[in-house]
């Protein structure tokens, strides 16, 4: 297939790419600059420099392609008007089509839950509250589209979880949590979301929401263990000092989630755990 990919320098992204490159597609990574553009080529994809927001060049762009990846995030306040530019780009130029689109979710959306599916109510924190409404304007129409919705992702030395590897340390040694500990996390390896987006991309079908997260969802006490001999909570006044309130929020959401219908799908993650890297990081 020939595969237009945003976000192709980023963590996810970057992993989505290897995969299709690796799986003989011929992939187009969108770039804004000449450093980024030697990245991709250097990945094995062909660079395309342009804006995402302006949609009738990404329109354009994606009529050329028989299907795309949007992993894309600025990650601040821009974050909604990009992905509406996309998802406009989307509409107009896979609408009514059988190309497929994989845009990417994340599991914050669904707030707290010990056992949450795709069918979960939205409940998200602040951070992510600008979300649901983009995705669902993009499942209404008629693209063949899936919203895969990540975990903590995760690899060596990447990732959310370094905010543990490289925490603090109280006055006795032990290494301060992200907030009391008891919250859990829903986690993922990268190079196994990757398998889930390639997988979706070239299944032919749209699949509407799907959560990308492996079955792992350890208390972040026991990710802390597996870094450190002993362990102490913090507040929630703490966590928002050190990360800022609307990031802190989402990292206390307590969340566990056994992704069994990308399983079903016949996705097999099959890399380490979370708990896993961050022992044998402490070796």
């Amino acid at each position: 297939m020939k595969i237009l990919l945003t976000g192709g320098t980023g963590f996810i992204g970057g992993a989505v790419l290897r995969r299709l490159v690796d799986d003989g597609h011929d992939v187009t990574a969108v770039v804004r600059s000449a450093g980024s553009a030697e990245t991709v080529a250097a990945a094995g994809a062909t660079a395309l420099e342009g804006d995402l927001t302006d949609v009738a060049w990404l329109s354009a762009a994606l009529r050329e392609h028989d299907g795309a990846v949007h992993t894309a995030s600025p990650g601040d306040a821009t974050s909604p008007d990009l992905d509406d530019a996309v998802v406009d780009a989307v509409v107009s130029a896979f609408g009514g089509t059988s190309r497929p689109f994989v845009h990417t979710g994340g599991v914050w959306t669904y707030g707290d839950g010990d056992a949450i599916t795709e069918q979960t109510p939205p409940a998200p924190p602040a951070l992510t509250a600008w979300r649901r409404e983009r995705e669902q304007r993009l499942l209404d129409a008629d693209v063949r589209a899936t919203v895969v919705e990540p975990g903590v992702v995760h690899a060596p030395d990447q990732g959310i979880p370094q905010l543990l590897v490289h925490a603090q340390r109280t006055g006795e040694g032990a290494l301060e949590l992200v907030g009391s500990g008891e919250q859990h996390w829903a986690t993922v390896h990268v190079d196994d979301l990757a398998e889930l987006y390639a997988l979706v991309l070239t299944s032919g079908e749209g699949h509407g929401h799907l959560l990308g997260v492996s079955g792992h969802s350890p208390s972040v006490r026991d990710l802390g263990l597996a870094l450190a001999d002993a362990v102490a909570g913090t507040t929630t006044e703490t966590v928002h000092e050190r990360l800022g309130e609307a990031f802190g929020d989402a990292l206390l959401l307590d969340q566990q989630a056994d992704g069994a219908k990308a399983r079903s799908l016949g996705w097999t993650p099959s890399r380490p755990t979370l708990v896993d890297e961050l022992r044998a990081s402490r070796a």
